[in-house]
């Protein structure tokens, strides 16, 4: 399963599998399905770079983390590697360290951040949005780069209260108290 060409619908995926592939391969895994991942876009790669220096200005003397695509997340780590869920979300808080290794985060991260693109929105609105919830990711964030909204999804009683910012306002990021992001500098160009 070295090229993309090889995955197929009717094989059932896992990390194991995963970890098989080339180093430039880039996909994800979601219930076992392989989805090979597409290049950004410029604009949604200015957009992660904007939030991903807000957010690590912000943790420059903390002991979290952030990552940055590609970074891999295993949200329902197996140790024999049978977990069939992986995904590179464009950016990536930890604050519990110890869930770190080298390849990635074993286990649901604080944060994450997805930048819709116009090919899977369906991917980051309901399918990632069921997973994060159903894994304990305690703030999620989806990025319309078209309406230049941010959707703000933080786990409360085990479900997502979501508020939508817009443009012209700032989104705190609750798992980092004191962090507040403008976002007219998150969709500057």
């Amino acid at each position: 399963m070295s090229e993309v060409a090889e995955a197929r619908e009717d094989i059932y995926y896992t990390y194991k599998d995963y970890l098989q592939t080339d180093e430039d391969y880039r996909a994800e895994i979601i219930d076992g399905q392989i989805y090979a991942m597409t290049p950004p876009s410029r604009y949604h790669q200015g957009i992660g770079r904007n939030l991903l220096v807000k957010i690590a200005f912000f943790l420059e003397d903390k002991p979290y983390k952030v990552y940055a695509a590609p970074f891999g997340v295993r949200l329902f780590p197996k140790n024999d590697l049978s977990d069939d869920t992986y995904f590179e979300p464009d950016i990536t808080v930890i604050c519990d360290v110890s869930k770190l290794d080298k390849r990635g985060c074993n286990g649901p991260p604080d944060m994450i951040i997805e930048i819709l693109s116009p090919s899977n929105p369906q991917n980051d609105m309901l399918i990632k949005f069921r997973k994060y919830l159903q894994a304990g990711v305690r703030e999620y964030w989806i990025v319309d780069p078209d309406a230049k909204t941010i959707h703000v999804c933080v786990l409360k009683d085990n479900q997502y209260r979501v508020s939508v910012y817009e443009e012209t306002q700032a989104a705190p990021v609750s798992v980092l108290p004191g962090c507040v992001i403008a976002l007219k500098d998150v969709f500057a160009d």
